[in-house]
């Protein structure tokens, strides 16, 4: 398969689907899902999530150009805000010839608490935690019997002393091998289960026992080369000086990893995972050091090139939730024809680093308004009543004022309408 497909975004969304069906081999079944013509109903919201009255579709659409670990892939983003599946597909294709994305995974570890109050000795209850180690692991690894087959299950516990305004309360981290599965449920099941003997021997209160969504035992790292011929001189110097910026402000930062985390939870969305989960373990992740700063780091190559690494936690899986039971994230996996949660999390991650490299060439260029308003004409051309036919005309009207205010806008779909009548 290849992913560079020149004129995609020029083609109709019938003529994208029919080219990306012959890639990917999807059937006519595949096809009425992706459509809307099959697939999700309200009976399967019905059995997602409480009080359902209907549900909300979501622009899915397919980035291109990405090479990730020497495999070419089409990448799947449900998104609302324009401008960021064509912001991916561009970057993206600026590190294909230096060999694309490549990714490293830490593993699937992920960590339950499970906070001890009313301690009378502390460290003693600590010390005592550790010694009964083995009884804690037995008592996790009963609850899911087929996780620990699949070698997974709980493999560790990591004990700490929290002191608060209130008291020093003895925290209990359950470190546990998720494996395929997000794992929250698992982690959850666990926690709740060992609860009662934590309690014996420290003679404390259990208060909270829940899965930390700051995965830091599960990082994910995605790195490129970006070799962009409009990116020299005072370009390579203004991208720079924007990423700078991002790794020691704050106010900066918290932006600049907003736009990494657009690519982030579109995949993850179109793919039925955790978007809250992901953004919090992100930006907690952001703010270890004590300073929030960038999610990625920049280094210049030689020839003009732009180095990109982006390190984060993503807690993302294939097994269990929304990526099995909603029928369009089923079929989402399969086009990215992923067999592990480290090939999707790698996916997801270079994805991020993409979209950082397109927000900061568009920032030490012309700015990111030019692009962005440009692809969000349509949705304006909407908002100022233009019919179906008048769309397409009224963006290309625009266009050539070089405006995207919305009275202009709306000024044009007026004198389309005084044409219409006579």
């Amino acid at each position: 398969m290849n992913s560079r497909i020149p004129g995609f975004f020029k083609l109709s969304p019938e003529e994208r689907l029919e080219k990306i069906s012959q890639e990917l081999h999807l059937s006519e079944e595949d096809k009425k899902v992706l459509t809307g013509n099959a697939g999700f109903t309200v009976e399967n919201a019905d059995r997602m999530i409480e009080n359902t009255i209907g549900y909300l579709p979501v622009p899915l659409g397919l980035a291109a150009n990405f090479k990730i670990n020497s495999k070419d892939i089409f990448v799947p983003m449900a998104t609302e805000e324009p401008s960021v599946v064509a912001a991916a597909s561009n970057a993206s294709k600026h590190a294909y010839e230096s060999g694309g994305f490549t990714t490293t995974y830490t593993g699937s570890i992920m960590r339950g608490q499970i906070q001890v109050t009313n301690v009378k000795n502390p460290y003693f209850a600590l010390a005592k935690i550790y010694e009964n180690k083995g009884k804690i692991m037995q008592i996790c690894n009963e609850q899911d019997s087929t996780l620990v087959s699949l070698g997974g299950g709980a493999k560790d516990i990591d004990v700490q002393i929290v002191e608060t305004e209130i008291e020093k309360m003895v925290v209990v981290h359950l470190l546990v091998d998720t494996r395929d599965a997000m794992g929250a449920n698992a982690v959850n099941t666990m926690a709740e289960a060992v609860t009662p003997f934590i309690e014996e021997i420290t003679d404390g209160c259990v208060v909270l026992r829940i899965l930390s969504n700051l995965a830091d035992q599960r990082i994910v790292r995605a790195r490129a080369i970006f070799k962009d011929p409009s990116l020299h001189g005072e370009g390579l110097k203004k991208f720079m000086d924007s990423y700078q910026l991002a790794l020691f402000d704050p106010y900066r930062a918290a932006t600049h990893n907003k736009g990494i985390m657009n690519g982030i939870s579109a995949v993850v969305l179109a793919t039925g995972n955790d978007t809250r989960a992901v953004e919090a373990g992100a930006h907690a992740y952001a703010a270890v050091s004590g300073r929030y700063r960038s999610l990625t780091h920049w280094e210049l190559g030689e020839n003009n090139e732009l180095i990109g690494m982006i390190e984060l936690p993503l807690a993302v899986g294939l097994i269990g939730g929304a990526t099995q039971s909603h029928p369009v994230a089923k079929l989402v996996t399969k086009m990215l024809d992923v067999s592990s949660a480290e090939e999707l999390a790698g996916i997801i991650a270079a994805t991020g680093l993409a979209q950082n490299f397109a927000a900061l060439k568009a920032l030490a260029g012309d700015g990111i308004q030019k692009g962005h308003m440009k692809l969000h004409l349509k949705n304006i051309a909407v908002m100022a009543g233009a019919t179906s036919e008048q769309i397409d005309e009224v963006v290309t009207k625009a266009i050539q004022k070089e405006t995207h205010r919305f009275d202009d806008i709306k000024a044009i779909v007026e004198e389309l309408r005084q044409r219409d009548r006579t």
